[in-house]
């Protein structure tokens, strides 16, 4: 299996090897080693919760630069999500935002949230379904898929197989650009997409999703914005280019997804550490009563990304009242069409990817685990983070790996020399 490519980077310099991160991060893929963090890559989800809880700014996002876009060479296409929408004070029409990208040096606009509005009427008709694993998960958050092929395998199944409304939009755009400009061929167009999260950006750099993206670049949200605040502000009447709805719009926020399909029996969750609460009560059977389950790791939706500029909560309030005199869909197949998702549309099922295999072979790995219980058995059970990994637990399981030293642990050190001392 090809390494995963991460966009969560680590500045060593910046680091203090304080262990805010180390303590916050959901699955553990954060060491202290040598004065500074170290992440497994393995393990890391690119949630991006490190980057928000860095006091010293030592981790960041990686995603490529407007600079990089082939301007001029190439026919680029802008994909802005409806997290978007929300970054702007006293907006009450999407069209500036689309107007404003083409003034900045795009050729095309394809909203995202148009896509969304498909994927909706999609999940409706799947939900209809007798042969499906209920409650379904929403596959629209990178960070969950990645987490439940890494934690949860008995989920896997529970995704809905259709792909997230990013991955639609870019095959849309595509196929639409060259329907109205006949000259073009696919190799002359490029997609850009402008991500609120590093997830969206790992999402197409991997193809652990079964697909090669239709994606080509990504770009930060908080990128375009400032590029976008000098362009919007020329604008005195944009011409209409917006085509979404109020259920496209939706997507933006925690629960706008799950609200639009119709059924009341659904949940929606946000914030990293209330979808893993989520995924294990899931996982033991605890919601049989539900049909479908929207997750987002970010809190508030999408709009709470750490590549965004607005607060969540107040970017919340923004597309509510955005969306308020919008139409209530706009881009909606029919009932026969929707009851069957294209093949190209078609998300692959995640397959289980165990990361904290002690060894491939069974006996050998059964040994090790004896061992690290033996000695979690020892350790105080603190879970203070001083010894460099997260909890007691992990130290031990770092020990046995060699990948740390029991000298490392203050407190069973401390007791050592007490001992000593009084013998």
């Amino acid at each position: 299996m090809a390494p995963y490519k991460h966009s969560v980077a680590l500045d060593t310099e910046k680091c203090k090897g304080c262990i805010t991160c180390l303590k916050r991060c959901p699955t553990e893929a954060i060491r202290i080693r040598d004065g500074h963090a170290v992440i497994n890559s393995d393990r890391c989800i690119d949630c991006g919760e490190c980057i928000r809880q860095c006091q010293h700014k030592a981790k960041r996002a990686v995603a490529d630069k407007l600079a990089d876009l082939p301007f001029g060479k190439k026919f680029v296409i802008a994909l802005p999500p409806p997290s978007l929408y929300g970054q702007f004070e006293n907006l009450d029409d999407a069209d500036y935002i689309l107007q404003g990208l083409l003034d900045i040096g795009f050729d095309y606009v394809y909203e995202v949230a148009r896509s969304a509005e498909l994927v909706t009427e999609y999940t409706r008709q799947y939900l209809k379904r007798d042969d499906i694993r209920r409650p379904v998960i929403s596959s629209a958050c990178p960070v969950v898929t990645r987490l439940i092929s890494l934690r949860f395998p008995y989920l896997c199944d529970n995704l809905v197989p259709i792909m997230p409304p990013m991955e639609i939009a870019a095959a849309k755009a595509r196929e639409e650009a060259m329907a109205k400009n006949p000259e073009l061929k696919s190799e002359d167009i490029v997609t850009v997409f402008i991500a609120p999260c590093p997830a969206k950006v790992s999402s197409v750099k991997n193809d652990f999703t079964g697909y090669d993206s239709h994606v080509d670049y990504v770009v930060a949200v908080n990128e375009v914005y400032f590029e976008l605040l000098g362009a919007m502000s020329k604008i005195k009447t944009p011409s209409p280019i917006s085509k979404t709805g109020m259920v496209g719009m939706s997507w933006a926020v925690s629960g706008g997804e799950a609200s639009a399909l119709l059924n009341d029996r659904y949940l929606a969750a946000d914030g990293i550490e209330n979808i893993i609460k989520v995924l294990d009560e899931l996982e033991t059977a605890s919601f049989p009563f539900l049909d479908y389950i929207e997750l987002n790791a970010c809190s508030s939706g999408c709009v709470g990304g750490v590549m965004t500029v607005g607060n969540p909560y107040l970017t919340k309030v923004k597309i509510q009242n955005l969306k308020r005199y919008l139409p209530v869909m706009q881009n909606r197949p029919s009932v026969e069409e929707a009851k069957h998702i294209p093949e190209k549309f078609e998300y692959r099922q995640q397959e289980y990817e165990p990361v904290s295999r002690l060894d491939s072979d069974r006996k050998t790995a059964m040994s090790l685990m004896k061992e690290i219980l033996a000695l979690d058995e020892r350790l105080p059970g603190f879970d203070c983070g001083a010894c460099g990994s997260p909890t007691c637990r992990a130290f031990a399981e770092d020990v046995i790996k060699k990948k740390a030293e029991l000298e490392d642990c203050a407190f069973l050190e401390r007791g050592n020399k007490k001992k000593k001392s009084q013998e």
